[in-house]
């Protein structure tokens, strides 16, 4: 199926990071450490950093997160980390950024959630506090809208106006147009206070994929800012990735979405970083983007009696990330590289040829020889020995230095 274009919208910067306007879609995460732990929340937004996150938010809930941010700020600089940190904003964001200005400085970006900015007139005298605050700044602002959190003014009044109908809509349906119109109020107020539409992000999460999918196409087709995509509770492990890259690719293939994050509940001895690899498999899986060479590598079946292509596509996936570093410098290009591991004679070579270079290991009562295809064509037929891991590397840096014009030779 071929990809929509992207909307068309307004280009949105945060110091180096563009959004929007045609610019590549940008892969964001959050920190789960308590903001004020400034020891641990550094560490874990360098983590998420190395991990490939353009844009880190923290909560800030209460004085002492606010008061870290600083002190954040200080620690990373200093390691040489200088991606935008966006304060996440709750309740009393209107206070905590009137009380510390130096904190509100130092964030690169602000969310608020019109949801829980406060109740009647308070409502929109907190939200223009916090407006009026980013345009002092010059802060881009998130008005973020979840479905678990939304304005329930908004949403009684949407109720009773489908009651008052001949046939009124399913609840969803309601619901849908309470999310964009909140979402669209709030982006038109914080205009209208000042702050200009390229200071402004929107998302409308929620946390099943199809609602996710019908409010964020309704908001598309009534506005062209730029959007942030997200399921609000993904859920863990493989439901979670799952969900996510199933909204977002759905989305994504429509033109949708300016800047994505997949939202995963953690699991004990999981890095936080799964999160931003999720993001950057599937970005490159769509095409969108391109980070790493992939390896394509067959599930295994009754053929493939031995496990050494399954050991063989883990390693190689391993060096991949340990040497992907060097070979960006060094290699322009090699992040679009498909690199092949395969275990039988069914579609093995002809994966392999598919690729830029692979490897075919014999199934079961095959010959007992491994060939190796570079460009389509056989270039090498290996024994079987313990080292074939360290003769597929060299084979393999052999042809990403010799396809690859080096920065040296330049």
């Amino acid at each position: 199926m071929k990809r929509s274009i992207r909307r068309n919208t307004p280009t949105v910067q945060i110091g180096k990071v563009r959004m929007g306007g045609g610019s590549p879609i940008v892969v964001q995460s959050m920190t789960n450490t308590e903001t004020a732990d400034v020891h641990a929340t550094v560490a874990q937004i360098k983590e998420l950093v190395d991990a490939g996150s353009e844009l880190v938010r923290v909560t800030v809930n209460d004085e002492a997160a606010m008061k870290a941010i600083p002190r954040i700020s200080t620690s990373l600089n200093e390691q040489g980390y200088n991606t935008p940190i966006i304060g996440d904003f709750h309740y009393n964001g209107h206070i905590l950024l009137s009380k510390y200005p130096e904190s509100a400085k130092q964030l690169a970006k602000y969310r608020i959630n019109p949801g829980n900015v406060g109740k009647g007139n308070k409502r929109d005298q907190n939200f223009e506090t916090m407006i009026k605050i980013a345009i002092e700044h010059n802060k881009v602002v998130r008005i973020g809208v979840n479905a678990g959190s939304l304005d329930q003014e908004i949403l009684k009044d949407k109720m009773d106006e489908n009651a008052k109908k001949n046939n009124p809509e399913d609840f969803k349906n309601v619901l849908y147009q309470a999310m964009v119109q909140s979402a669209l109020e709030s982006a038109r107020l914080a205009e209208s206070i000042g702050l200009p539409k390229t200071k402004i992000v929107i998302s409308v999460k929620m946390s099943e994929v199809q609602d996710m999918i019908e409010v964020y196409q309704q908001l598309a087709q009534r506005c062209d800012y730029v959007l942030h995509l997200g399921l609000t509770e993904a859920g863990g492990g493989v439901k979670g990735i799952v969900s996510s890259s199933a909204a977002l690719a759905i989305l994504l293939q429509q033109g949708i979405g300016d800047t994505i994050r997949v939202s995963l509940t953690p699991e004990p001895g999981v890095n936080r970083d799964l999160e931003v690899k999720n993001c950057r498999y599937l970005l490159q899986s769509l095409g969108l983007r391109y980070f790493m060479p992939l390896v394509t590598s067959c599930p295994g079946c009754g053929r493939t009696k031995s496990d050494r292509f399954i050991h063989l596509a883990k390693d190689i996936n391993n060096y991949i990330e340990e040497t992907m570093p060097t070979w960006k410098q060094r290699y322009p290009g090699v992040e679009k590289l498909n690199i092949a591991v395969m275990g039988c004679i069914v579609n093995g070579p002809g994966e392999s040829k598919y690729a830029d270079i692979g490897i075919s290991f014999p199934g079961t009562a095959e010959e007992p020889k491994i060939p190796i295809y570079q460009d389509g064509k056989r270039v090498a037929l290996l024994e079987q020995s313990h080292k074939i891991k360290e003769e597929f590397i060299h084979i393999l840096e052999t042809y990403i230095h010799n396809r690859f014009k080096t920065i040296e030779s330049t």
